[in-house]
């Protein structure tokens, strides 16, 4: 049976609106992939990339064409511990078919991103997907919401129990002091002991008290110079104690910074004792202060101690955390509260067995910070 001319007109024109759909559909599918605010990499069965989106190319800080071909665990960072995370993620999502999973991802400038995985496997012969979602932000908020139940906690516990500690303690030091003149010589030790630690059971709740009701702050006009000499003055004895020298790196002149003078100096205090107490052999405190770009106040304290691992950097400022033997931990907490609100932000960079370097940055003119703020809300 011959087909007529219309028939065979009619089918050519099906198959070529055909053809036409699935080159919409691939075009439409191909610019969802494209323009994808996650990261989507298509990899095979080897782990190399065959194909990624603009996100991801903004990820990993390449271009598409340098990244095709490479092996996906080489754009990690490279710790065998983190690679490993990796290698794991791939073997599981090959095994399972679908598999999630968080980890840590250095970007180029060295901020470590928190990272979402989610792969699946065939989802054509021979290729699988995986989407990248940078959770960072929704990391940092659960931390801080964390941070501020166990603050919370901590002002209750305070408020509760810091009356009653004081009386006794009141008491004490009192009678310890009446004392004092019929003490035999050779018991001036203990009661030099008993006084040293009924300061320091003073000091933590000082501490807590700071920790749980707010403080009337008064700001003024200071020299961010001028403090950090005064509180390297007040902490000289104790250095020379532990044979420790300080070098200074201060920009000439003086840097007015809007501040609570008195709280700055304690985070000085704070920061600057514990790269004492790090150092039992002696070393070197090198403290550099110096403005930087968008009127910020840049100080840096580098000590020569023992260093600190990332797992132990991560919960420097809990409460009751603590490298040191006879610590709180609250001292570095009370040191985060007070730069948090001075508008600025303490970052630590530490290594185990090269010593740490506490960053300090805080903005020159608090007052536009805090009128941009209230402009924003």
């Amino acid at each position: 049976m011959k087909m007529q001319f219309g028939q065979e007109n009619t089918i050519l024109n099906g198959k070529e609106n055909g053809e036409r759909f699935l080159q919409e559909n691939q075009q439409r599918y191909k610019r969802i992939f494209d323009d994808s605010i996650d990261g989507l990499i298509l990899w095979d069965n080897d782990s190399r990339i065959v194909d990624i989106n603009l996100a991801g190319e903004e990820l990993f800080g390449k271009s598409k064409k340098q990244l095709i071909g490479q092996v996906l665990s080489d754009f990690f960072l490279t710790k065998d511990e983190q690679v490993s995370e990796i290698i794991h993620h791939i073997n599981m999502a090959l095994k399972n078919h679908r598999y999630t999973s968080t980890f840590i991802f250095e970007d180029q400038d060295g901020n470590s991103k928190f990272i979402e995985c989610n792969s699946k496997i065939n989802i054509t012969e021979g290729l699988n997907f995986s989407v990248l979602k940078d959770i960072t932000e929704k990391n940092t908020m659960q931390e801080q919401l964390r941070k501020s139940e166990t603050l919370n906690v901590i002002g209750e516990l305070a408020a509760g129990i810091a009356h009653e500690i004081r009386n006794p303690m009141t008491a004490l030091k009192g009678f310890i002091q009446l004392l004092e003149g019929s003490i035999r010589k050779e018991h001036s030790m203990y009661y030099q002991v008993i006084t040293a630690e009924l300061e320091r059971i003073d000091t933590i709740i000082n501490e807590f008290l700071l920790l749980a009701k707010p403080q009337a702050i008064r700001f003024q006009e200071k020299d961010i110079i001028q403090i950090m000499r005064e509180t390297i003055d007040l902490l000289h004895a104790h250095a020379v104690l532990y044979n420790v020298q300080f070098v200074t790196n201060y920009e000439k002149g003086n840097l007015p910074i809007f501040c609570e003078p008195n709280q700055l100096k304690k985070v000085f205090i704070n920061l600057i004792k514990n790269a004492i107490e790090v150092m039992p052999n002696g070393g070197k405190i090198s403290v550099t202060i110096k403005r930087i770009e968008d009127g910020q106040i840049y100080i840096a304290i580098q000590d020569e101690g023992t260093g600190i691992s990332k797992e132990k950097i991560k919960k420097l400022g809990e409460p009751f955390y603590t490298t040191k033997e006879r610590g709180t931990g609250l001292g570095l907490m009370v040191s985060y509260k007070i730069i948090e609100e001075h508008k600025g932000k303490i970052r630590i960079e530490s290594e185990e067995g090269n010593g740490s370097v506490f960053y300090v940055t805080l903005p020159s003119d608090l007052n536009s910070v805090i009128q941009a703020e209230n402009s924003m809300n």
